[in-house]
């Protein structure tokens, strides 16, 4: 079964201005076909996100008139904006509406469904959509609207700034990329108002940012991010936010954003595997987005040096938003015109610096939680995520039914590059159940084809195993899909265990249930509006790849040792050495140096070939 969202890389698909001019003509031929005499241009089956959705295509046609001076969309253009203006411009309340901060104020704003008090929650970021688009027209106006249609349309956007800013709570839904995109758009606004109304806009755009966003930023994995829906990052929202980012950027010029975007773009540097797959999110677990996060994607991944462009987008939306027969939907359309106006190319290989939250070389990459724990390994096109045993989720050695990998101190880490190989050394000081504190040095080495790990702990009671993931999918080229299968060995053999028990907070890798529909189940609220990455947390276990202690281990430790990826026999060698542990497999010689470190107490390691 293939994941639905996650596809092809982002930075597959062309975007040379022929590319793009191809896209524009092929909306202006759905959009010409579709207009009604009314003059809109919404899909018909649209329902919900359709407050901008007209607006959003009429913004489309402008840039594609302002490219191409085809003789025919003056005419479109005019007349669907006149349909946005007299029908889609809701100026009374809506009924039932819980954010208002003033009534009956008269201002414009989107509905994020038409029917009043159908669904009010969604008129905000309906609102900020349907800002976006206006002011995306009024850039494009010059030659193509008349100068009273062209007031009408800056009163409005001014109207729906002040109705975003003023009449309601700002960002009630606590999204970072709705929030950001409202400042984008008092910041694209001002540039079309007069200097006493500008300067006021700008400001308040700037002061929304560092008192609203910035100041609310959440540290995930040592960086400080804009919070989505709850939590620090979502993968699918996570790439909009950079985009925004970008865009205020660009039309800013105020370093502020760069710097915030230069940090979100290496903490999702960080999550991606080499492959491009991520997972997690407080709102969706596994959707990605696909043209939205383009701008932000390509526009960093040129500042930051690294192929962000791999990220795994929803290609079904590569180029805009549709409907389900694939027809063209305005929603979101303001991305698709800043992608076409920004000219940054993709860069496209990997950033040569080592980073602490992430192991990455060739096809083979670790991502690492805030603990230093994997959250996400990649070897052999198969992706592990972190099993759970008795509520306790992870990689690392198991005692007793008790995971040790929750950090009773300061964690620390050692990258070594040499001879073609790359590795992180990473010490956790943890406690189990008897309360006694052991160090736990984990090895990760990998020569970009296959993954080395080698974990050494004081000595346990019982018979200790190594929790080494739960294999859960699979690149399959353009597309990535279930999989319950992976190639690992173990020095100290290897078994794949399933839950002997049913029920939601149970996952067996062998079902066609996703993470993301496991992880709902047990989120509080319904699909959409819970919180996955809380609802995963209650998993109680998981199918998962267990491996036993290394035969002749040194003295007092326990030492495991798994390989991800081909080879034939796996026989490596854990031995005491003058200098520290030395570990020696089929492709490399490492020696682990003392738990104590060296004279500032960070971690020792030598590699070589």
């Amino acid at each position: 079964m293939h994941l639905p969202y996650q596809r092809a890389p982002l930075h597959d698909l062309p975007d040379t201005p022929r590319a793009y001019d191809a896209v524009l003509a092929d909306v202006t031929e759905q959009a010409l076909a579709r207009i009604t005499p009314e003059g809109s241009l919404e899909h018909p089956g649209a329902h919900h996100d359709i407050g901008d959705t007209s607006l959003g295509i009429t913004s489309l046609l402008a840039l594609a008139w302002q490219r191409g001076k085809d003789p025919r969309l003056p005419e479109a253009v005019r007349r669907s904006l006149a349909f946005h203006l007299r029908e889609r411009r809701y100026t009374e309340d809506n009924p039932g509406y819980p954010n208002l901060r003033i009534t009956n104020s008269g201002l414009p704003y989107a509905r994020y469904v038409l029917e009043a008090g159908a669904h009010p929650v969604g008129d905000w970021p309906s609102t900020v959509w349907a800002l976006l688009q206006a002011v995306n027209i009024l850039d494009a106006a010059d030659g193509l609207l008349e100068d009273e249609q062209r007031a009408e349309l800056r009163q409005m956007a001014h109207g729906y700034w002040r109705r975003l800013t003023e009449a309601t709570f700002f960002n009630p839904q606590a999204a970072g990329n709705q929030a950001i995109g409202c400042v984008v758009g008092g910041l694209m606004l001002a540039r079309h108002l007069p200097a006493e109304h500008a300067a006021p806009v700008r400001a308040r755009a700037l002061a929304l940012y560092t008192d609203e966003i910035r100041a609310h930023r959440v540290r995930d994995r040592g960086a400080l991010l804009p919070p989505e829906h709850g939590g620090a990052y979502d993968n699918n929202y996570g790439p909009i936010s950079l985009s925004f980012l970008a865009q205020a950027h660009r039309v800013s010029g105020a370093e502020i954003f760069a710097e915030d975007g230069d940090t979100l773009a290496r903490y999702i540097d960080a999550r991606l595997t080499s492959g491009g797959y991520d997972i997690g999110g407080p709102r969706y677990s596994e959707q990605h987005s696909g043209f939205e996060s383009v701008l932000g994607l390509r526009y960093f991944s040129a500042r930051i040096g690294s192929d962000l462009g791999r990220y795994r987008g929803d290609t079904r939306w590569g180029r805009h938003a549709v409907q389900r027969d694939g027809g063209i939907d305005g929603h979101f359309a303001f991305m698709l015109v800043w992608q076409i106006q920004d000219t940054t190319r993709w860069h496209r290989t990997p950033s040569a610096v080592p980073v602490r939250h992430q192991l990455r070389l060739g096809s083979v990459s670790v991502a690492f939680d805030s603990r230093m724990t994997p959250s996400l390994i990649e070897a052999a096109g198969t992706y592990y995520l972190p099993a759970a045993v008795r509520r306790r989720h992870g990689f690392g050695p198991v005692a007793d039914g008790f995971l040790l990998c929750r950090p009773m101190g300061e964690v620390r880490v050692r990258d070594v590059r040499a001879d073609g190989l790359a590795a992180k050394l990473v010490t956790q000081p943890v406690v189990g159940r008897d309360h006694v504190l052991r160090h736990v040095r984990s090895l990760y080495v990998t020569d970009g084809t296959r993954l080395w790990v080698t974990v050494a702990v004081e000595r346990l009671d019982g018979a200790p195993y190594l929790l080494s993931g739960l294999p859960y999918a699979a690149d399959d080229g353009d597309r990535v899909r279930r999989s319950a299968e992976g190639e690992v060995a173990s020095a100290g053999g290897l078994r794949l265990t399933h839950p002997a028990d049913t029920g939601p907070d149970h996952f067996d890798a062998r079902a066609e249930l996703t993470q993301e529909q496991a992880a709902f189940a047990l989120a509080a609220d319904p699909r959409g509006y819970g919180n996955p990455d809380e609802g995963w947390r209650h998993l109680v276990s998981s199918s998962a790849l267990e491996a036993g202690p290394a035969p002749g281990a040194p003295e007092g430790l326990h030492v495991f040792a798994v390989r991800y990826g081909p080879g034939g026999a796996f026989g490596p060698v854990c031995e005491e050495g003058g200098d520290g542990l030395v570990v020696r497999t089929e492709a490399f010689t490492a020696v682990v140096g003392a738990v104590a470190g060296d004279s500032r107490g960070e971690p020792t390691l030598t590699l070589r070939r």
